[in-house]
């Protein structure tokens, strides 16, 4: 009797993962979902889960739900916040940009990094506090506008981390005016002046 009860109560706790909101799990929300106050038998039922592969520990104290419903982007948000999708992988999902990217890119206000989940890179560049803005969340994700994609790349561009030609853009469903009002709120440095003679022939294009 003793061995169903625990079968039942591991087959339980999995169910609440799974049927959980949640992509990434740490260990606090678990804890909260697996309702166990011993903590050997938690650390025990959570090798069971990994070990199992309903989850995936990306790093101590931090793992993934192993669903293939869950989309890369859901994963990006998630793995590293305060962040929103941009950069080249924003205006490939636009159709802006046609080469898709070998990584998927975010802005994020805290400090650059790479993470690796399931063979695929998450890299997050670090943008000042003022210029986290231009986002929107499109089917629960946060991403850039277009055209908060377009001045995040081209920015960095100019500060050597990140490349652009602008022949090789499709700038149709940018809007002139959004584009424009994005970028008077650049600080007025270096990089945002030489900004201004590209975005001038981008508006020409558009």
């Amino acid at each position: 009797m003793k061995n169903k009860k625990n079968k039942y109560n591991l087959l339980n706790i999995t169910n609440k993962v799974i049927n959980s909101e949640f992509v990434l799990l740490n260990n606090k929300t678990l804890n909260n979902l697996f309702e166990i106050k011993n903590k050997r038998t938690f650390f025990t039922i959570l090798k069971k889960l990994v070990d199992n592969k309903i989850l995936i520990k990306i790093e101590r104290g931090l793992y993934l739900l192993n669903n293939k419903n869950i989309k890369t982007f859901n994963i990006a948000n998630s793995l590293y916040s305060s962040s929103y999708i941009s950069f080249e992988t924003a205006l490939n999902f636009y159709g802006i940009l046609s080469q898709f990217p070998y990584e998927i890119t975010s802005a994020t206000s805290k400090k650059t990094i790479i993470k690796k989940v399931n063979n695929i890179n998450y890299s997050y560049v670090h943008i000042k506090s003022d210029l986290f803005f231009g986002y929107r969340k499109k089917d629960n994700i946060l991403i850039a506008e277009p055209e908060k994609a377009l001045l995040d790349q081209i920015y960095l561009s100019l500060k050597g981390f990140k490349k652009i030609n602008i022949d090789e853009y499709d700038f149709s469903i940018i809007k002139k005016g959004k584009l424009k009002e994005y970028y008077k709120k650049y600080p007025k440095i270096k990089q945002t002046q030489k900004m201004k003679d590209i975005i001038d022939q981008i508006l020409k294009l558009c």
